[in-house]
């Protein structure tokens, strides 16, 4: 089975929110530099792993659409290594 990134369809989409997710922390570094009122800070970080997690969220709904179905249809231990590949990145978002 050949490995594709099942994201490829909404790779632009995926591309502008990290760039804006960048400048979010960019942002944050600045804030730090001048100081900034410490729940200012805390506010922009919050939005920041906001952004990520909405990426990430994207990223594993493709993968569950894409990879792991098609994983589940070829079926024995490919879907299985599929499902389990899912489960932890599942588990790590959630910590």
């Amino acid at each position: 089975m050949e490995q594709h990134a099942g994201y490829v369809a909404n790779k632009d989409d995926l591309l502008k929110r990290l760039r804006r997710a960048e400048g979010q922390v960019r942002g944050i570094q600045r804030m730090v530099e001048d100081d900034t009122y410490c729940i200012d800070v805390l506010t922009q970080v919050s939005a920041a792993t906001k952004a990520l997690e909405t990426v990430a969220l994207a990223l594993l709904d493709d993968h569950l659409a894409h990879c792991v179905a098609e994983a589940s249809a070829e079926g024995g231990p490919v879907a299985d290594e599929k499902l389990r590949e899912a489960s932890a990145a599942i588990a790590r978002l959630v910590r």
